[in-house]
Formats: C-alpha cells, structure tokens, sequence
C-alpha cells in the first residue's frame, strides 16, 4: 500500500460510516438478489464470541415482503399484543434526553404535531411497511444465548449497514418489530427457541423526503471516553 493509499482508505472508509443514516422513506427501485447476497456475504464477515455466529436473516422482497407487511399493518392497528419492553421503565437522563430531542426532530421532520396520537400511530405503522423500501429482512436469534451473543449481532448488523452505504444502499434499523414476535413467527415459520432482535428496510433514499434529512447530532467524544495512560 502506498502512502497516498493509506491515507485515502480511511478517508474512504471514514466517509462511508458517517453518512449511514437511519432512512425512513425510500424509492421503489428494486434491489437484486445478488446484491443483498453480497451485503451478507460481506456482513458475515463480522467478529463474533468463540466464531458462534448467532445470526439468522430472513431477506422478503415481493410477495413475500407484501404478505408480511399487511399481517404487521393488521396487528399494529389491533393493538393487542403487549408493549415491548426493549428501554426500561425509567431511562437514563442522558438517554432520556436524548430520546426527547429526536422525537422533537422526528416528528417536526415529517409535520406532525407530537400531541396528535393519531397521526403519530398511523407514522409508526410504516415501520411496517418497511417504509415502503422493496426489501425488508428480519433478523433472529436463538432464544437461550446470552447478551454476549445480542452484542455479536449487533456487529453483524451494523457490519451489513456500512456494506449497504458502500454500495449507495440506505437502511434503517427497526426494533418495532419485535412487538409483533407472534406474527412474525407464524408467517415465516420461525423454530421453536428463535427469537427476533430486529427487522431492517432496504433499499435507495428517497432523497426528497425531509424525514431522511434529521442529522441527529452525536455526543461529543469527551463525553463518552476516559483515556488512561496516554
């Protein structure tokens, strides 16, 4: 590698992570099957405890995806099934305050007034709908590994993200799927012992959607590190 190449890299590689973003509305341009083949081949790739690679991925694009989306659709407007849990009761105050903020921008973004719950529930069903990308993946796990393991999928997931960037794909990771667990297992036929950690929309940016233009800001390095020994 030359020097100019060794500088170039992380630029490249630097640019590619910072302008992965959480995209909520997409363009109907088709994905092909290859190219998400490559993603995971490029995801799988990810560190994981003692090689355990605890990943699976359903990939739903078509009919498949369209089945899918209108039994989610139904159960989010039932609002049967429990709340999920994935914050606790009371967060954090620095988290806290930072889930504010985004419900701010969130919700300014796409002009809807935060008092009007209404409108606010009709926008979470899109999660639903994959936000309208033509590829939507759920992610699952098995039931009985531990944290460690979550923490291995997360790398895998945020691993395929960064592919997707690369490529000029955009996603957006979802965890309001996780509410829908029992839909989710009947139609995709989940093992006894799986679980679902996420869903995710693929798919190119819809690059005239404000939703897509939030710039969430990010603490400060300082706030979050404490450096010894240097």
């Amino acid at each position: 590698m030359t020097n100019a190449d060794s500088i170039a890299v992380p630029a490249i590689v630097d640019a590619v992570i910072r302008s992965r973003r959480s995209v909520r509305a997409f363009l109907p341009t088709a994905v092909p099957r290859a190219v998400v083949e490559e993603l995971l081949d490029v995801a799988r790739t990810a560190p994981s405890n003692s090689n355990t690679q605890p990943w699976f991925v359903h990939v739903l694009a078509g009919e498949p995806r369209r089945r899918l989306c209108e039994a989610l659709l139904r159960s989010h407007e039932a609002d049967a099934l429990p709340p999920s849990t994935h914050f606790p009761a009371e967060l954090p105050a620095d988290c806290a305050s930072r889930q504010a903020e985004f419900g701010v921008r969130y919700y300014a973004a796409l002009g809807i007034d935060r008092a009007d719950a209404a409108a606010r529930g009709r926008q979470s069903g899109r999660n639903f709908a994959f936000f309208d990308a033509p590829v939507g993946l759920i992610f699952t796990i098995d039931r009985s590994l531990t944290r460690h393991s979550w923490a291995d999928f997360g790398m895998f997931v945020q691993t395929l993200m960064i592919a997707a960037r690369a490529r000029g794909l955009d996603t957006c990771p979802q965890v309001s799927f996780v509410r829908h667990e029992p839909v989710i297992a009947q139609l995709l036929q989940l093992p006894p012992g799986r679980t679902v950690v996420c869903g995710m929309s693929l798919g190119y940016a819809d690059p005239d959607a404000a939703v897509n233009e939030l710039g969430m800001p990010r603490a400060a390095v300082g706030e979050f590190t404490v450096f010894r020994g240097f």
